[in-house]
C-alpha cells in the first residue's frame, strides 16, 4: 500500500531533496504534498489524506514543534505518524521530540536511513 506523505520544510530545495530521497528509498509512494511551514502543513492535513508527515523544526510563521502540538490536539490528525527531519543537534531536544513523534532524522541523511525510520514509524507495513 502506497503512502501519502506530507513534507513540511521552509526550504523548497530541501523539500525537493526529501521527496527525491523518498523515491530512492524503496518506500511505495502515493501522493506527496508540500508545505513551507507548520500552518501550511495543517491546512494540507485538513484537505488531504496523509499517512505520514515529515517536518522540519525551524520554520517561519509556525515551527515544527507547534505544528506537532496542534496535530496531537486534533482527533483527525493525532494518530498520523510524524518524523522530524532537522539539523537539530541538541540531544536533550532530540530525546524530547522522540517521545512525542515517530522518529528523528538528522540532516543530511541517506535514502536507507529515511526508509528505515519510515518503516519503523509505519509498523513496517509499507516496506519496499
Amino acid at each position: 500500500m502506497a503512502l501519502n506523505i506530507l513534507v513540511v520544510d521552509d526550504s523548497a530545495v530541501m523539500r525537493a531533496m526529501i521527496i527525491k530521497t523518498l523515491r530512492l528509498s524503496g518506500i511505495p509512494l502515493g501522493e506527496t504534498f508540500q508545505a513551507a511551514n507548520g500552518a501550511e502543513g495543517l491546512q494540507v492535513l485538513e484537505a488531504k489524506w496523509v499517512d505520514l508527515v515529515l517536518v522540519d523544526l525551524n520554520m517561519p510563521v509556525m515551527d515544527g514543534e507547534t505544528m506537532i502540538k496542534c496535530m496531537q490536539q486534533n482527533l483527525a490528525t493525532k494518530d498520523i505518524p510524524v518524523i522530524v527531519v532537522s539539523t537539530e543537534s541538541s540531544q536533550s531536544r532530540i530525546d524530547l521530540l522522540e517521545k512525542v513523534t515517530s522518529g528523528f532524522v538528522q540532516k543530511p541523511f541517506t535514502p536507507e536511513i529515511l526508509r528505515d525510520i519510515i518503516t519503523a514509524a509505519t509498523g513496517g507495513t509499507h516496506a519496499g
